[in-house]
C-alpha cells in the first residue's frame, strides 16, 4: 500500500515541474510512483466547465464560490477509484492540487478561515459524500505571491493558448489564497503537511515512504 501526498501552491509556483522531480527521483531509489493532475481539462466536462466560466462564459457561474468549488469537486470525484487502485499498486501517488486547493481557494473568495463553512463544506462533500482518499501528506509549495504570479505571467506570455483565468489575473485573490494556504497548514488540516520547495520538497516527501 503506498502513500497519497497531495502538492499545493499558487499558479506559477512550480508544481508540474516539481512533479516531474519527484519521478526522477523515485526512479533512483527503485520506487513506484504515479501521478495525476487536478483539475483534468480536456478530459472531464466540469472541469472544462470551470475552465470556461473562468474566462468569461457562462454568465455569472465564476461569481459563485461554492458553484465553482462543486464544479472542481465533482471533476475529482470522477477520480476517487483510479487513485485507490494507484496507491495499492504504486509505492507513491502524487496529485498537483487536490482537496485543499477547494478548499484555499473558496475559504479566500469568501474572507473566511481554516474553521469557517466552507472549508467544512469542502471536506465534508469530497471526502465524506463523494468519499475521495484522504491524502496522507500535503505538500505546501512555499513560492511566495508575486513569485509565482511573475511565473505565471511568464508562462502565459510564452504560449499564447495559456491565457490567465479570472483567478490568476487576480493578484489580491492570489495573496489571500497564499494566507489561506498557510492557515491550512497551521491548522494541520485533513492530514500533516510540509512547507518547502525545490530538492528539499522532494527529499522530504520520499523519506516518508516506507
Amino acid at each position: 500500500m503506498g502513500i497519497l501526498v497531495a502538492i499545493e501552491g499558487l499558479d506559477g509556483a512550480g508544481k508540474n515541474t516539481i512533479v516531474g522531480k519527484f519521478h526522477e527521483a523515485a526512479a533512483g531509489r527503485a520506487m513506484t510512483i504515479t501521478s495525476t493532475s487536478f483539475p483534468s481539462y480536456g478530459s472531464s466536462v466540469e472541469a472544462d466547465l470551470a475552465a470556461e466560466a473562468l474566462h468569461g462564459e457562462h454568465g455569472d457561474l465564476s461569481a459563485s464560490a461554492y458553484a465553482m468549488a462543486l464544479l472542481f469537486a465533482l471533476d475529482r470525484r470522477r477520480w476517487s477509484q483510479w487513485l485507490r487502485r494507484a496507491c495499492d499498486e504504486h509505492d507513491l501517488v502524487l496529485c498537483d492540487r487536490y482537496v485543499a486547493s477547494n478548499a484555499a481557494y473558496s475559504a479566500a473568495r469568501l474572507d473566511q478561515g481554516p474553521d469557517g463553512e466552507v472549508v467544512r463544506w469542502v471536506a465534508d462533500l469530497e471526502f465524506t459524500r463523494f468519499g475521495l482518499p484522504v491524502p496522507d501528506h500535503q505538500l505546501l509549495l512555499g513560492v511566495p505571491p508575486e513569485i509565482a504570479m511573475e511565473r505565471a505571467q511568464g508562462r502565459a506570455d510564452d504560449d499564447a493558448g495559456r491565457a490567465k483565468d479570472a483567478y490568476e489575473r487576480d493578484a489580491d485573490l492570489q495573496t489571500r489564497v497564499y494566507r489561506s494556504y498557510l492557515d491550512l497548514v497551521d491548522a494541520h488540516w485533513i492530514s500533516p503537511w510540509t512547507v518547502a520547495d525545490g530538492d528539499a520538497a522532494v527529499h522530504a516527501i520520499l523519506d516518508l515512504v516506507p
